[in-house]
């Protein structure tokens, strides 16, 4: 009976988990290391604090979170954050947060993303428009409707945006 040792499935299983975590866990420092660019003590600085206490949630060793704060303060000049603003299905409006050690490369690999999901990016601006911020989150000032079809699309859109490492949050104005 070829394929079927229990050893066999626990490593597909652990295999499969264990790249789920180590994207969540670069997300998370990541953001840990754009919220330290400013300030590098929690205490003073509530946006690293709450990205500290979310990685600390999720299991992130404390040598990891303590490295990517040293990072922050060697390479604070080559993070960045990033707004992208793009076209879903049905026009849909898609904003992007990500941060990134590599402008051209994130959005080049976010541009190609949309582009298979017939999606597109717009220009600054376009999109932002149909946003507001409130308590340091992006909500929409009105929400569009779409079709089953098209909100299956954009949920597969969103499900391949996740997957980068670089985007941080994913907002549409879809129902």
């Amino acid at each position: 009976m070829s394929g079927h040792s229990k050893w066999s499935q626990i490593k597909h299983q652990k295999g499969t988990a264990d790249q789920k975590r180590g994207a969540l866990f670069s997300k998370l420092l990541s953001a840990i290391s754009v919220a330290a660019k400013t300030e590098s003590n929690p205490q003073f600085n509530p946006r690293l604090r709450t990205a500290i206490e979310k990685a600390k949630e999720n299991n992130v060793p404390q040598d990891k979170i303590e490295s990517a704060v040293k990072r922050a303060l060697q390479a604070a000049d080559n993070i960045e954050e990033l707004l992208i603003e793009a076209y879903g299905p049905e026009g849909v409006a898609i904003l992007i947060e990500a941060t990134t050690d590599s402008r051209n490369r994130s959005i080049a690999e976010i541009k190609k993303i949309l582009s298979d999901s017939n999606a597109k990016l717009a220009e600054p601006g376009s999109v932002l428009w149909t946003f507001e911020k409130q308590d340091g989150a992006w909500l929409a000032k009105f929400n569009q409707e779409i079709s089953e079809s098209g909100k299956t699309q954009l949920q597969k859109l969103i499900e391949k945006l996740e997957e980068h490492s670089d985007i941080q949050k994913i907002i549409t104005n879809s129902q």
